[in-house]
């Protein structure tokens, strides 16, 4: 006898059990809510056993019983082993699409000036970029490979070091605290000084008062200054001339190469235990899309 294969029943029931709720759950689906109602009680009609208690209280929340949080791995795993199976299928001709999820700093300060010549060595595949402040979970979120910068530990994914970094100020050449292209330490102290609180989780990560701690300069007052959360929004402030910014090397590296920004304190600069890294789950490695994007990246950091 045939054993039915219920496919879309326990894609219902996993996405019901990871959201604790069938509303959630049919958002994620694209279907109703009674939808994956019915695929759960068909899936538990076959089964003979119920997959979930609700909660008590009048809670609408699903709770899966013992014998279905025990079964869940394994699903997840293989609904995860079909979706990649799809993915091999659909790769024959590179016609599908490539979803690349970056900072939005580092899509406006590195990826995005490069990013056409990609598409003209690859015309056929279309690139879909996700530019985002948050981590994003790669299986839920449904993305092929993405840039993270950090130590290079994440959970569940392979990550390839992409480029390393240093930190150092700058400000713009018409700063009017300048004098011949340098900052005294005097006019340091009156100077507007930008922070990028992008990395503010990071206890390790250098900050203003760290820098001038090392750099010689313990007189000077870090308190004060800009506030911003976001790494480009910092450097654009820079370049309009709203102040000095310690800036990271990769992504200043056009602005200095274009005269927009300077290094008010020539090569003084601290190097950091973050570095750019290229990310994707592990099963996804032999993809030819994710073979192509992942050498390209290489090759564009090799070239600097």
């Amino acid at each position: 006898m045939t054993t039915p294969i219920y496919l879309n029943a326990l894609r219902a029931f996993e996405a019901a059990a990871r959201h604790h709720s069938f509303s959630a759950a049919a958002a994620e689906l694209h279907v109703t809510s009674a939808a994956v109602g019915q695929q759960v009680r068909t899936l538990e009609a076959w089964l003979g056993i119920s997959l979930f208690n609700r909660a008590s209280s009048g809670s609408v929340r699903l709770v899966p019983t013992d014998v279905a949080r025990a079964a869940l791995p394994d699903i997840r795993e293989g609904l995860e082993r079909l979706r990649t199976g799809l993915e091999r299928l659909k790769e024959g001709s590179m016609n599908s699409g490539l979803t690349v999820t970056v900072s939005p700093a580092f899509a406006a300060k590195w990826l995005l000036p490069r990013i056409e010549r990609f598409q003209l060595m690859h015309p056929q595949m279309d690139v879909l970029l996700d530019t985002n402040l948050r981590p994003l979970d790669f299986i839920t979120e449904g993305m092929d490979i993405g840039v993270r910068y950090g130590t290079g530990r994440w959970p569940g994914l392979t990550a390839i070091k992409l480029m390393d970094e240093e930190m150092y100020p700058v400000c713009a050449p018409s700063y009017p605290l300048l004098q011949a292209g340098r900052l005294s330490a005097r006019n340091l102290a009156q100077a507007t000084l930008i922070h990028d609180l992008s990395m503010t989780g990071e206890p390790s990560y250098p900050t203003w008062r760290s820098w001038l701690d090392a750099a010689g300069y313990p007189e000077v007052s870090a308190e004060h200054g800009l506030r911003i959360n976001n790494s480009a929004a910092v450097l654009q402030a820079v370049i309009d001339g709203q102040g000095v910014a310690l800036g990271r090397s990769v992504m200043l590296r056009d602005d200095l190469a274009a005269g927009r920004l300077l290094r008010p304190f020539g090569a003084v600069s601290c190097p950091l235990g973050f570095a750019y890294y290229i990310v994707h789950r592990p099963e996804v490695a032999g993809l030819t899309k994710i073979q192509a994007f992942r050498d390209w990246l290489l090759a564009e950091a090799a070239d600097g």
